[in-house]
């Protein structure tokens, strides 16, 4: 249990490092080939460009975990706990529905790949993993978003503040 526990707290940051380093490292040496031996590759480019991909969708999903997605929350200020939980319900229900539909139609991007073997032209490596990005970036933000709403109906029932995340401003 403890083992799921830090997955479900750490999961997200060490996927995000992996492809941020593999993205930094991978730019850093094309940078070098291309100004010390005049050379770059297709490869290194995919790579950073697949690597940002990731960094793009799976950092969504940790933005929904802590609530660090951009919002305006001007009105959040003049309402109370009860009326604040079962906005943010609200918020994480629509989310919710638009995650669904957004995975079921990343989902359909990935098969019709897998179905006609298409290939990164670099790599030579099958679009596929290239392309999971999104429907893992979904996925697992309709796992943060069931914690969300679980979390914010917890809140509700106990009167206690709901979960609203670091500020950037005070």
């Amino acid at each position: 249990m403890k083992i799921l526990n830090r997955i479900n707290k750490d999961a997200e940051r060490w996927a995000l490092l992996v492809f941020y380093v593999m993205l930094v490292m991978t730019m850093a040496v094309e940078v070098l080939r291309r100004e010390i031996f005049a050379y770059s590759s297709i490869w290194g480019e995919e790579i950073v460009r697949y690597s940002f991909i990731y960094l793009a969708w799976i950092g969504a999903a940790a933005a929904v975990k802590e609530r660090a997605h951009i919002r305006i929350d001007v009105v959040m200020h003049y309402l109370g706990p009860r009326a604040k939980a079962l906005l943010y319900i609200f918020g994480d229900l629509v989310m919710f529905f638009v995650a669904v539909i957004a995975l079921y139609w990343s989902w359909e991007a990935v098969h019709v790949s897998w179905k006609f073997g298409s290939v990164s032209h670099g790599l030579r490596i099958s679009m596929v993993w290239f392309l999971l990005a999104v429907p893992i970036g979904f996925a697992l933000m309709l796992l943060r978003l069931v914690q969300s709403f679980l979390r914010d109906l917890r809140s509700l029932r106990d009167g206690t503040p709901v979960y609203e995340g670091d500020k950037l401003f005070d």
